[in-house]
């Protein structure tokens, strides 16, 4: 079983589809730490700096890792004096997952707000949220149930309210459209626990453009190749924010959408941005870079923009 990322290969095979500048060496692997929170041994990989003013929380979606996202933001913002965390939440990466009922995505939105308050308690330095995938969305849904977040960024924004959203991210339409009630009625039975791999349900032969660093990334089993349970899925399809992006209002919010995202265009996170009034909403085109970004000038163009937009005044 591997138990911290210096003694896992994964990472270190997608990682040489990156630009030379982005891979990280020796020198420049970020600290591997572990955190107790609600069971789990959570880890994450962190760049700290007491100078810094301000911290950046990295999440990944379902098809990443806190180590993948070290890589593309983690150093590279740490490098322009950010402090950094990137968190493998439970049942991704190298995280001991509790023992007990099946992981959800409600877990996953609680120990991110969780996660926030244990930065703040020890200074209060401002935190900004980065999310890839799903996790941009998980960014407002922490934004929305803590309101010490300052800022937040998403790779994108996916309503999972939207029937458009979940067609046109599943595996195929028809998983689509049936997915999230027969995950709701699966999740109810005695299968809840049982896993399957997200590249049977969602569209994730379209993490990377690149085919040989796709196949680099279902070939690990804490990231794109890795299976979750129904109960996860149940409750990641059918999750109900505590607050309307109408009412949001916690902090403003970055979107740094690829511009060649074949997962999950532009035009699926608009409609959920375009609803949100009450802070500023900003969006940065990513050129050239697809959904897990490992293209330039696309990925360049994203650390300038969460760099600017972080060390920003609130």
């Amino acid at each position: 079983m591997v138990v911290n990322y210096a003694d896992q290969s994964a990472w270190r095979a997608i990682q040489k589809f990156l630009p030379t500048s982005y891979r990280l060496t020796a020198d420049t692997e970020p600290a591997e730490e572990w955190w107790v929170n609600r069971g789990h041994r959570i880890h994450l990989d962190t760049y700290r700096a007491p100078d810094a003013a301000v911290k950046v929380i990295l999440l990944h979606g379902v098809g990443t890792n806190g180590r993948q996202m070290s890589m593309i933001l983690g150093r590279p913002l740490a490098a322009r004096g950010f402090e950094t965390i990137a968190i493998d939440m439970p049942t991704f990466g190298v995280t001991e997952v509790a023992p007990g009922p099946p992981v959800t995505y409600d877990d996953w939105v609680r120990i991110g707000a969780d996660l926030v308050d244990a930065e703040l308690a020890k200074d209060d330095r401002p935190v900004v949220l980065y999310g890839l995938s799903a996790g941009g969305m998980e960014t407002f849904h922490i934004a929305s149930i803590n309101r010490r977040v300052s800022g937040i960024v998403g790779m994108t924004f996916l309503d999972q309210q939207s029937a458009k959203v979940r067609r046109d991210t599943a595996f195929d339409p028809l998983t689509g459209s049936v997915g999230a009630p027969v995950m709701k009625a699966l999740a109810r039975t005695p299968l809840r626990s049982t896993r399957v791999p997200m590249k049977l349900v969602s569209k994730m032969r379209a993490l990377v453009n690149e085919p040989a660093a796709k196949r680099a990334c279902y070939a690990d089993a804490t990231s794109a190749g890795n299976r979750v349970t129904m109960a996860f899925l149940d409750s990641y399809l059918n999750f109900r924010p505590t607050v309307t992006p109408e009412d949001f209002d916690t902090c403003p919010v970055l979107h740094t959408q690829p511009g060649e995202d074949r997962w999950t265009p532009q035009e699926l996170s608009t409609p959920f941005l375009d609803r949100v009034s009450r802070v500023p909403v900003t969006t940065v085109v990513l050129d050239n870079a697809g959904h897990y970004p490992i293209e330039q000038p696309g990925l360049d163009q994203m650390v300038d923009a969460v760099a600017a937009f972080a060390a920003s005044p609130r």
